[in-house]
């Protein structure tokens, strides 16, 4: 049976999911290997150094550096307050003293004789890292990080924006198909994850952040609303830096587009049970896509299902999206695989694919223009 490469998205009710999850800064992982954790819990922490400030000591005194032992009312290693003298002469008449004062909240790290000059840092930063999806700490890094596995749903979406978030998962629409209006979300919502169906308009994304909804999950967002939104042009898709609430998590693409019935299905099958969700998305080298995690309730520790496999290729039976105008966002099936090139009607000869859409119609598209959906 012929069949090719082509890019796709995951949509799968059941599998293996696996997460690094790790430090930026060498640190302390707190978990042990075997250990259930919730999304929740802290799983590695590292303390990044604080921002430095330099006090010219001789140069406030009027003294030599070699001198400079002999006016330190602060050691290396003690702590100072802000405006805290850390140095001071001590001349006959006391109207004469002059002070160094620390300008800062910290400890003293360094004290040179050479330069005159004391180095005074902050107080550490803590960084911690936590499990991101309910599971069980597969491997250990030590100093570094973990790796944590888990067994159920997952569903990639196209483009996502925020960060990392776990709730309950709910649903507002009652068809993938469906526009939701402001009215439609409630003050239950709050701290939910909600599927939304075929669109998210401005107005019901205002609402869902003065209700507190961790994420919305919809179909599709009009281009010119993230722009307000973000206040600049995406450009180059690589997101999750962003701090908006809720994130946001778009499944098939930009403007009104019903959410593949599929992914639809099983995000309602799951409703009302823990989930993770992550708008970050790298269209680039690394491709990285906004993801749903669903874990099952009943996951076990070190059972094993279907791992991510290698794409299987674009064959025959694959579902499919198309990508490309004019039949943008619209799913079917692989019909055949024409092994020679063929013109299309930009004139350009390329390899291209049939699809068969639902109602039975059939298109011959570039095989470039689409994108299968894996299961």
């Amino acid at each position: 049976m012929a069949h090719t490469y082509t890019p796709g998205l995951r949509v799968t009710e059941r599998t293996t999911v696996r997460k690094e999850r790790r430090l930026p800064i060498a640190g302390k992982v707190i978990v042990e290997q075997g250990a259930a954790v919730r999304a929740e819990d802290v799983v590695a922490r590292a303390e990044l150094p604080g921002d430095v400030a330099t006090v010219n000591v001789v140069n406030q005194l009027a003294i030599m550096p070699g001198d400079l032992a002999r006016y330190m009312v602060k050691a290396e290693g003690d702590t100072v307050a802000k405006d805290e003298v850390i140095a001071e002469t001590r001349p006959f008449l006391k109207f004469l003293r002059s002070a160094a004062r620390s300008p800062i909240d910290g400890t003293v790290e360094t004290i040179s004789h050479v330069t005159g000059q004391v180095l005074l840092r902050t107080a550490p930063r803590p960084v911690d890292v936590r499990a991101y999806i309910d599971g069980v700490v597969a491997e250990v890094v030590p100093g570094e990080g973990v790796i944590v596995e888990t067994t159920g749903a997952f569903i990639q979406g196209i483009l996502g924006i925020g960060g990392e978030v776990t709730g309950e998962l709910t649903t507002v629409a009652d068809s993938p198909d469906v526009v939701i209006a402001p009215s439609d979300l409630s003050d239950d919502l709050a701290g939910k994850l909600v599927v939304a169906g075929a669109l998210i308009t401005s107005e019901v994304y205002a609402r869902a952040g003065q209700l507190g909804i961790a994420a919305l999950i919809c179909g599709g967002f009009h281009d010119r609303d993230l722009r307000e939104l973000l206040g600049y042009d995406l450009g180059v898709a690589i997101t999750g830096h962003e701090d908006v609430q809720p994130i946001l998590i778009m499944t098939e693409g930009f403007g009104k587009i019903t959410m593949a019935q599929a992914t639809f299905d099983l995000l309602s099958a799951h409703a009302g049970q823990r989930a993770s969700a992550n708008g970050a998305t790298q269209i680039r080298a690394g491709v990285l896509r906004p993801e749903i995690i669903i874990p099952a309730a009943e996951s076990t520790a070190g059972e094993k299902v279907q791992a991510p496999a290698a794409p299987a290729g674009l064959m025959e039976g694959a579902a499919v999206r198309i990508i490309r105008q004019p039949d943008f966002g619209r799913l079917g099936v692989v019909k055949a695989l024409p092994p020679g090139i063929e013109a299309i009607e930009s004139e350009v000869k390329v390899r291209v694919v049939q699809i068969e859409f639902s109602d039975g119609k059939v298109v011959t598209v570039p095989r470039a223009n689409v994108e299968a959906i894996e299961s």
